[in-house]
């Protein structure tokens, strides 16, 4: 008896002792969702628990609509104060002004003042608010320019009044934590997500990896356009049709261009990107939508990640 076919023995005895389980819960606004594959002794109501805790935390932290999150206690600190911040929303800053810088402004979490004036975010009111007259809302700073980190004290400083709004990235992390968790399990193969945000690691039983629908930006019906799978990899999309106002006859988006203040207006539906972490992809997928398409693209490859564009005219532009 040779050794591959011992190894592919012990491997396939392996495999059948794995067993599918779910978990899933309220988070964000939205759904949070795994599944995965494991040992039949796993102790998978730790492991629920361990998951809604991970994504409790970060809503709790980075959430624009919870009043006592650290993120609205950092809005709302004097300037030129440092401000005790927990270690995964310092995580999440850092990244997010090093993809602002990575994208020359396109990543911008600054923008939480102008998400509020165009009848977005939980400050924002009735959808009758009255929309800003001006296209740029005045003059802004870059979050980059007007906030400080110090991570070794564990401390966030504003030089400048900000109104900082992680819904382009903290979903993302909020994922990236629940692998975290999945790993800690020491679970072989699993898919988790936020919305439709995702993460995959390994491949299932029978060899096949992960398959997540492609969505088709279409604002009336829901359907799949085509099929990604997944292994070792995360998922992001964004787009402009989920959250969106109706004013006047005019389309609003809820993306906001950080370079002049307003809704994001181009010829681009939907942005997926593909990452090593789904913090990274969620917020490529809100840059890229930005950026635009030929840059956009010049950028993926510079980077090293994959995209796919899908435009208004349901052309797709894609590095896969």
């Amino acid at each position: 008896m040779s050794k591959m076919f011992i190894e592919r023995a012990r491997s396939s005895l392996g495999q059948s002792l794995l067993v599918r389980k779910t978990s899933s819960g309220d988070t964000m606004g939205t759904r949070y969702s795994a599944v995965f594959y494991t040992a039949a002794d796993t102790n998978v109501a730790a492991l629920d628990a361990a998951l809604f805790a991970a994504v409790d935390r970060v809503d709790r932290q980075m959430s624009t609509w919870k009043v006592h999150s650290d993120l609205n206690r950092l809005n709302g600190a004097p300037t030129n104060t440092w401000v005790d911040i927990p270690h995964e929303l310092m995580a999440v800053l850092e990244a997010s002004l090093r993809i602002e810088r990575a994208t020359n402004g396109a990543f911008d979490i600054g923008v939480g003042d102008r998400v509020a004036a165009w009848g977005f975010g939980p400050a924002s009111g009735a959808a009758e608010r009255d929309l800003p007259l001006s296209a740029s809302c005045g003059e802004r700073r870059a979050a980059s320019a007007i906030l400080e980190l110090n991570r070794h004290q564990g401390q966030a400083r504003k030089s400048a009044p900000i109104g900082l709004d992680l819904a382009g990235i903290a979903k993302g992390f909020g994922v990236d934590e629940m692998a975290r968790v999945m790993n800690e399990f020491a679970i072989p193969a699993w898919l988790v997500g936020i919305d439709g945000e995702m993460r995959a690691k390994g491949r299932k039983p029978d060899g096949t990896m992960w398959a997540v629908a492609h969505e088709r930006p279409d604002r009336h019906v829901r359907e799949a356009m085509g099929v990604l799978e997944l292994q070792d990899m995360a998922v992001a999309t964004s787009g402009n049709y989920r959250h969106f106002r109706d004013v006047d006859g005019r389309t609003i988006s809820h993306t906001i261009d950080p370079r002049t203040g307003a809704p994001l207006d181009n010829d681009i539906a939907s942005v997926t990107v593909l990452a090593s972490t789904c913090m990274e992809a969620d917020a490529w997928a809100t840059a890229l939508m930005v950026i635009g398409v030929e840059s956009g693209l010049t950028a993926t490859r510079k980077h090293g990640l994959d995209a796919v564009f899908v435009l208004q005219t349901g052309t797709i532009r894609a590095t896969l």
